[in-house]
């Protein structure tokens, strides 16, 4: 037991003393490390010293570059600056000098003349004397006074100068008239050369071809619904006859016409002919026939290279579809703009004027049918609305006399208007009289309440009224018939009769989901 408890202690103290022997080589170690890690920094902050001292160095010596510069740059631009401040000197010395000299001069100048003036005095005086006695030797050889010689020269003068002022006036009187006409023709039939415009347009007729006679029954349709609803829709007369392959569509508005045109061409190339698609297509018609006439609006504006606002354009495409007695009124405007304007730069007034205001002139007759007054008055209205010129709202609505020309460039208006017209085939006034009483017709209709629509047709030997349902009822429609045939009897006159057919169409529509 007691070797064993030896033994124990004898073990404990050689633990012990290993222990102890570990922690002293660990202490010397670290100290070791500690005193390298010490070195290395005291290394590292001799080595951070000496690249801060070069840094500091370096920075140092481009500064004292810097400023060596700075100081020769500051140096040469002193410099310059005294030399140019004496050169500026200098000049404003000779100036000085300069100036000196004009002074003397000028002063020596003043003497001069205030001594010319003194001996002028002297002279006029010596004159006035000399006058004075001649006057008064001629008095008394005359035999008259002074005050009466005069009287009397003045009265004989008088007499010849009016004498021979009355033949000069004859004479610059006949010769400016015989210059004048013959100045006159010359522009007149230089302005002429200038222009090739077609005058008349076709007039109240399409013809759309067919692909086969099968096709006639397809547009006339069940029972003829198709062919009703198609000219409900379109307000123009089919005519279908026994021509073989052609359908004629017949009305006396253009832009109606046309539409109607292009509704059935697209319906014949569709192949799907029935009331719904009619009108689908005849609205798309009415489209493209806005896009067309505002092209033809931009396509004259162009063409005279002047600046429009849009709506003034829209109103000149308009007349693209308008005849004034069987004229083409785009083409009409476009001739007197060219006339009027060769005729301005001839006598060499303002041609920009004459051309602006040849086209605008007869732009009222765009929209005449939809106001009340003359086309005159509505073209100055709504130019005056879109920004026109006084000078251009005066030759429009002057070019037919209702109001004094102001400029003249409105008379060169109203002379290229009346030589446009004047051309030989160029109107026909029994077409303008046709054209108004057709428009006439729809007004009338349009006069009572209740309508949607109106349409002159077969002529103006029909009138197709179509009436909203839910405001006219069938006894009312028979009454609306018989009212808008006594007014048409009261305010018109016509060959023949007019039938007024009025139309009343109630639609049910159901949506599917």
């Amino acid at each position: 037991m007691t070797n064993t408890i030896i033994m124990l202690l004898v073990g404990i103290i050689s633990v012990v003393v290993t222990i102890i022997i570990v922690l002293t080589i660990q202490k010397k170690l670290t100290n070791k490390k500690v005193v390298e890690a010490e070195e290395q920094v005291q290394r590292a902050l001799v080595e951070s010293n000496k690249q801060v001292q070069a840094m500091l160095q370096k920075a140092e010596n481009e500064a004292r570059q810097i400023i060596t510069k700075s100081r020769i740059t500051i140096d040469d631009e002193i410099r310059e600056r005294r030399e140019s401040i004496e050169q500026i000197e200098n000049r404003m010395m000779q100036k000085e000098k300069h100036l000196d000299s004009r002074e003397s001069h000028m002063a020596e100048k003043e003497s001069l003349l205030a001594q010319e003036a003194e001996r002028l005095k002297l002279i006029k005086k010596k004159q006035e004397s000399i006058i004075q006695e001649l006057l008064t030797i001629l008095e008394k050889a005359a035999g008259l006074s002074r005050e009466e010689a005069k009287v009397v020269l003045l009265k004989n003068v008088e007499r010849e100068v009016r004498l021979k002022a009355g033949q000069m006036i004859k004479q610059v009187e006949e010769q400016a008239k015989k210059i004048a006409v013959r100045k006159s023709k010359e522009i007149i039939a230089t302005a002429i050369q200038h222009t090739t415009i077609e005058h008349i347009a076709p007039i109240t007729t399409s013809v759309v071809t067919l692909s086969d006679d099968e096709m006639k029954g397809r547009i006339i349709g069940r029972e003829g619904r198709n062919i009703r609803a198609f000219e409900a829709e379109t307000g123009v007369d089919v005519i279908i006859d026994d021509s073989p392959g052609t359908v004629l569509l017949s009305s006396f508005d253009p832009i109606r016409r046309e539409i109607a045109r292009i509704s059935l061409i697209k319906l014949i190339e569709d192949g799907r002919i029935h009331p719904t698609r009619i009108e689908e297509l005849v609205n798309k018609a009415r489209q493209e026939i806005d896009e067309i006439i505002r092209e033809h609006g931009e396509r004259a504006a162009e063409e005279m290279g002047i600046q429009l606002p849009a709506v003034l354009v829209d109103l000149l495409g308009k007349l693209y579809y308008r005849t004034s007695y069987g004229q083409n009124v785009l083409a009409h405007s476009l001739e007197v703009a060219y006339l009027a304007s060769a005729m301005a730069h001839e006598l060499g007034v303002n041609d920009v004027l004459a051309k602006r205001s040849g086209l605008l002139h007869d732009i009222g007759k765009a929209i005449d049918f939809e106001q009340e007054g003359s086309h005159a008055k509505l073209g100055e209205e709504v130019c005056r609305k879109y920004g026109e010129s006084a000078e251009v709202c005066n030759c429009i609505l002057a070019h037919h006399e209702d109001v004094p020309c102001d400029t003249i460039e409105a008379v060169l208006i109203m002379v290229a208007d009346g030589i446009s017209a004047a051309r030989p085939g160029a109107r026909r006034e029994s077409l303008e009289t046709y054209l108004k009483r057709l428009h006439k017709l729809e007004d009338i209709a349009y006069s009572f309440e209740g309508i949607d629509k109106a349409y002159a047709i077969q002529a103006g030997r029909e009138i197709r009224v179509l009436v909203r349902p839910d405001e006219i009822d069938d006894p009312g429609a028979h009454k609306l018939a018989f009212d808008i045939a006594k007014k048409i009897e009261g305010e018109l006159d016509y060959p023949g009769e007019v039938k007024v057919s009025i139309i009343r169409e109630t639609r049910a529509i159901g949506i599917a989901k």
